[in-house]
């Protein structure tokens, strides 16, 4: 929100709105430009409400939350940002993957019931290991590339891949 202050654009921060349809409602007509994520729907009636909406920013890859025809219709522009959080989510998967396979969870959990069971949690590698990506679209793609940086075997599947861009 940092940016839009520093370049003079006025931002209302408030997270919650989206979830109440009538409080959007209520408050659309004041403002041009709207961001939304996911749980946020932009509905024909809220367009015609935003009489002064020039744009919606979706923050993430879709925006099948937003009624596109009525925003086009009202001259209204949606964007989205679909590598926004890529590499951050890439990455989650990829430490999630660590946590499992070397029992953090558990161990973490047993550690603060007082218990030191140092031999229990021994955990496995990753090295060497298949690791199936279905999807390999920006996230998946990076996932991927990630593992393989671990010499993990990566097998991928996402129907819109071609051959070459599978082979990468």
């Amino acid at each position: 929100m940092q940016i839009f202050r520093d370049r003079g654009v006025e931002v209302d921060y408030l997270p919650d709105l989206g979830k109440d349809k009538a409080a959007l409602l209520a408050a659309i007509p004041n403002y041009a430009g709207l961001a939304i994520r996911s749980a946020t729907k932009v509905t024909p009636k809220i367009i015609a409400a935003a009489t002064r909406l020039k744009v919606i920013g979706r923050a993430g890859i879709g925006v099948d939350n937003v009624d596109i025809p009525a925003a086009t219709q009202r001259g209204v522009v949606v964007m989205n940002t679909p590598f926004g959080n890529a590499i951050t989510t890439a990455e989650h998967a990829i430490s999630m993957m660590m946590a499992l396979a070397r029992q953090i969870p558990e161990a973490n959990a047993s550690t603060h019931a007082g218990k030191w069971e140092k031999n229990r949690f021994m955990g496995v590698e990753l090295f060497n290991k298949t690791l199936g990506v279905i999807g390999c679209g920006n996230i998946g793609a990076i996932v991927a590339d990630r593992a393989l940086g671990l010499r993990m075997k990566v097998i991928a599947f996402d129907p819109f891949l071609s051959p070459e861009r599978a082979i990468e």
